[in-house]
C-alpha cells in the first residue's frame, strides 16, 4: 500500500466530520441555501416539475452516426442497438512524457490498465467507456503516487462510425512535481554508532520527489539494515505523508524505535522435532553470543529448506531472560521423507537403459539419506546401496558411502565389478554456489574383466583387485553453476591406486579441467574448456580396462559415439589410453528463453604417459537450449570432421546444463 497522503483540504474536512458538523450532502444548510428534501412537506412537491439533470460522466460518448453526406446505415432504433455491437479499439497516453521517469510510469499503467488488459478483445461501447474511467482513476493515481499531487486526467473516446475502430486517448495533466520541504526519522538517534549505517539505509531526503514507490523501498530497506545492525525487536512505524498544495511540497515522519541491540542466544525448537538444537546450530552461520543478525537467519531459513526434509520453516526471535540476549525458536513442517524415482531412455553410444529407485532421506538420523537403485540395460546392469549424510560435523560437507555390483558390457571391455567406496566432501549447488569445493576418500575393488589384445585380437579375461584413494579439489570463479557467461573454473584430480592382479603393481591416474566464459554481448558468450589427463607408473594392458581414460561423446569430443577416440584393437574397437587431451570452444547465443550453440570439439588418447597433442579428432554441431529456472536443457548434434571407418556421421546428445 502507498504511504498515508494527507492533503491541506482533506485534513479540514476531516476535522469538520470529527466534529460532528454538516455532512456534504447538507453543506447547502451550513451556507444558507434551501432547506433538505427530508425537511420539506411531501406535498410540496410538484410531479410535474422537471428532473434535474444527470452529472456528466466526464468521458465524451463515441459518435457512432456515419460520416457527414453519407446516409444512415440503418433506421433510428438500429441505431440504437448498435451501441451493444462488438469493436476493436485502441489505446493512446498522451500527456506524460514531461513526466520524470515517465517509462516506469506507462510500464506500471499498462500493468493495471483495464483498458489494455482487454484490447485484444472486442467490447462493445458500454464497456470500453466504462475501462475508460477506469483507467482515467488509474492514471490519475499513479501520478500523484509519482509525486505529481495535483495530476489530472482526462479520457476521450472517438470514432466507431460506420462500424469502424475505436480510439481512446486518456490525456494528463500532471502539474508540478511536489518535493519533500522536511524528511524526519524520530527515535533513530537512539542507534547510537549505528546511525550513520542506518541513515545510509534510508536515502530519501529533503528536495527528493514525493515518490510512492521510493518510500516504500525505503521504508523496507530500513527495516531489514535494523535487523541485520543487531536490532532484533525494532520497530518502524508507517510513513506519514502531509501534502502541502500551495506551497507544491511535502512531509515525511517516520517513526524509528531500534530497542536496543541484541546477541543471539540458544536455539529452541518447538513443535514436532525433526532436528534437534545441537544439528540446527551446525547448519546456522551463527554462534551464541555473535551479534544479532536477520540476514543469518534468513540463511538458517534456506539451509533447512535446501535440506529436502523440511517443507516449510518458522523462525522466531524471542526475548531471553537476559535483556541483551534473543533466543531463536524453530519450528519446522516436515516434508515427506520417502522418494521412489524411475527414469529410461536410449543413446547410440550405451543402449537401452532403465533405471529405478527408492530413498529415505532421513532414514540415519540427523539427514542420513540412504538409496537402493537397480539399473537393467543393454550394456549396464546394476544393484547398489548407498548413504549420503549431509551437514556431517559442519555445515556443507557431505559423508558418503556406497556398496555396488554391476555388470558393464562396453566394446572396450566387459567388466563384472563388486565396489565398495566412502568419503568425505564439500560440494557446491545451485542455491550456494561454492569458490572452492573438495573430496576425499577411499576405494576397494574387485573386478572379472574381459578384452582383447591389441596386437593379435586375442580375448583374455582377467580378475583386478584395486585399493584407491580418489581426491580433489576444484575453484569455481563462474557466475552461474549451470549456465555461466563469465568467468572461469579450474579443477584437479588425483587418485593413488594400487592393483593385484598377476603380481602388485602401484600407479597414479591424473586430470586438469578448466574452462573461461567470455561475454561478447547482452546475448553472446564464447566459451571454451581444455582437459588433460595422465597415468603415471603402469603400461597401458596392465591397467584394468574399466580405469584407463577414454574419450568420445557429450561429455567430451561431440560428433563421436561413446568412447569411439583413440587407440583401437583388431576388431576396431576402442582400447583406451594412458594420457588424454581435449579442448572446446563454442559460441552461446540466446534469444529470449531460447538459445543456438554452434561448436567445435577436439581431443585424442595416447598409449604413453603424456599426452602428445597429435592425431586430433575434430567435431563440430550445432547445439539449441531452453532456458528454465533450473538451468539450460541442451541438444546438441554434431559430426565428426576427420572420422575414421565405422565412425558414425551424426549423434545426438540430450542433457540439462550446458557441456561445460
Amino acid at each position: 500500500m502507498f504511504p498515508r497522503a494527507i492533503g491541506v483540504s482533506v485534513v479540514i474536512a476531516a476535522i469538520l466530520a470529527s466534529a460532528g458538523l454538516a455532512s456534504p450532502a447538507r453543506a447547502q444548510d451550513v451556507a444558507g441555501g434551501p432547506a433538505p428534501v427530508d425537511d420539506l412537506d411531501p406535498g410540496a412537491l410538484d410531479p410535474a416539475s422537471p428532473l434535474q439533470a444527470l452529472p456528466d460522466l466526464g468521458v465524451e460518448w463515441p459518435d457512432l452516426s456515419p460520416p457527414a453526406g453519407e446516409p444512415s446505415a440503418a433506421p433510428e432504433a438500429a441505431q440504437t442497438t448498435d451501441s451493444a455491437v462488438q469493436r476493436r479499439y485502441g489505446v493512446t497516453i498522451a500527456g506524460i512524457e514531461a513526466v520524470a521517469d515517465a517509462a516506469r510510469l506507462r510500464l506500471r499503467f499498462d500493468e493495471l490498465s483495464t483498458l489494455i488488459e482487454g484490447e485484444a478483445k472486442p467490447a462493445n461501447v458500454a464497456q470500453i467507456d466504462r475501462r475508460a474511467r477506469e483507467d482515467e482513476r488509474t492514471l490519475s493515481d499513479l501520478l500523484q503516487a509519482a509525486g505529481y499531487y495535483d495530476a489530472t486526467a482526462q479520457a476521450r473516446v472517438e470514432g466507431g462510425a460506420g462500424g469502424g475502430r475505436i480510439m481512446v486517448t486518456i490525456s494528463a495533466e500532471p502539474g508540478p512535481l511536489f518535493r519533500f520541504s522536511r524528511v524526519e526519522l524520530p527515535g533513530i538517534d537512539a542507534a547510537g554508532d549505528k546511525l550513520p549505517v542506518l541513515r545510509e539505509a534510508f536515502p530519501i531526503k529533503a528536495e527528493d520527489p514525493v515518490d510512492a514507490e521510493k518510500i516504500i523501498a525505503a521504508t523496507a530497506s530500513l527495516r531489514a539494515q535494523l535487523g541485520r545492525e543487531g536490532f532484533a525487536f525494532a520497530t518502524v512505524g508507517e510513513p506519514e505523508v502531509i501534502v502541502d498544495h500551495e506551497s507544491h511540497s511535502a512531509t515525511l515522519t517516520l517513526a524509528v524505535a531500534p530497542k536496543g541491540e541484541q546477541r543471539f542466544g540458544a536455539i529452541i525448537v518447538r513443535g514436532r522435532p525433526l532436528f534437534g538444537p545441537k544439528h540446527l546450530a551446525l547448519i546456522a552461520r551463527f554462534q551464541r553470543g555473535d551479534s544479532y543478525d536477520a540476514a543469518r537467519l534468513d540463511d538458517l531459513r534456506r539451509a533447512l529448506i535446501a535440506t529436502g526434509l523440511v517443507s516449510s520453516v518458522e523462525i522466531t526471535p524471542v526475548a531471553s531472560a537476559d535483556p541483551g540476549v534473543v533466543d531463536i525458536a524453530v519450528r519446522l513442517e516436515r516434508a515427506p521423507r520417502r522418494t521412489v524415482a524411475a527414469e529410461a531412455g536410449y543413446g547410440t553410444g550405451e543402449g537401452a537403459r532403465a533405471e529405478v529407485s527408492w530413498t529415505h532421506r532421513n532414514l540415519l538420523r540427523p539427514e542420513g539419506a540412504v538409496t537402493f537403485r537397480g539399473v537393467a540395460g543393454t550394456q549396464e546392469q546394476l544393484l547398489g546401496a548407498s548413504l549420503r549424510r549431509s551437514n556431517f560435523r559442519q555445515r556443507d560437507q557431505v559423508l558418503n558411502a556406497q556398496i555396488v555390483a554391476s555388470h558393464t558390457n562396453r566394446n572396450a571391455y566387459d567388466a563384472k565389478t563388486f565396489t565398495l567406496a566412502g568419503g568425505i566432501e564439500r560440494l557446491t549447488n545451485i542455491i550456494w554456489q561454492k569458490k572452492w569445493t573438495w573430496s576425499f576418500g577411499g576405494e576397494l575393488t574387485a573386478s572379472d574383466e574381459q578384452d582383447v589384445i591389441r596386437a593379435s585380437g586375442v580375448s583374455r579375461r582377467r580378475t583386478f583387485f584395486i585399493a584407491a584413494v580418489p581426491t580433489s579439489l576444484a575453484y569455481d570463479g563462474s557466475d552461474d553453476l549451470l549456465n555461466p557467461t563469465r568467468g572461469y573454473r579450474l579443477s584437479g584430480r588425483l587418485s593413488p591406486e594400487a592393483s593385484l592382479q598377476d603380481g602388485s603393481f602401484f600407479y597414479a591416474r591424473m586430470q586438469i579441467d578448466g574452462s573461461a566464459y567470455v561475454p561478447l554481448s547482452g546475448r553472446t558468450t564464447i566459451a571454451g574448456r581444455a582437459r588433460l589427463g595422465s597415468i603415471a607408473g603402469a603400461s597401458r594392458d596392465r591397467i584394468a580396462p574399466s580405469r584407463r581414460f577414454y574419450s568420445g561423446g557429450g561429455g567430451s569430443v561431440r560428433g563421436y559415439g561413446y568412447q569411439d577416440i583413440g587407440p583401437r584393437d583388431v576388431d576396431n574397437d576402442p582400447v583406451g589410453g594412458r594420457s588424454i587431451a581435449e579442448f572446446s570452444i563454442e559460441a552461446r547465443v540466446r534469444f529470449g528463453d531460447f538459445g543456438v550453440v554452434p561448436f567445435l570439439d577436439a581431443g585424442n588418447l595416447y598409449t604413453e604417459a603424456l599426452p602428445r597433442f597429435t592425431g586430433l579428432r575434430y567435431g563440430a554441431g550445432l547445439g539449441v537450449r531452453y532456458y528454465t529456472s533450473f538451468g539450460p536443457i541442451r541438444v546438441d548434434v554434431g559430426t565428426p570432421l576427420n572420422p575414421r571407418s565405422g565412425d558414425a556421421r551424426i549423434a545426438v546428445y540430450v542433457s540439462l546444463g550446458q557441456a561445460f
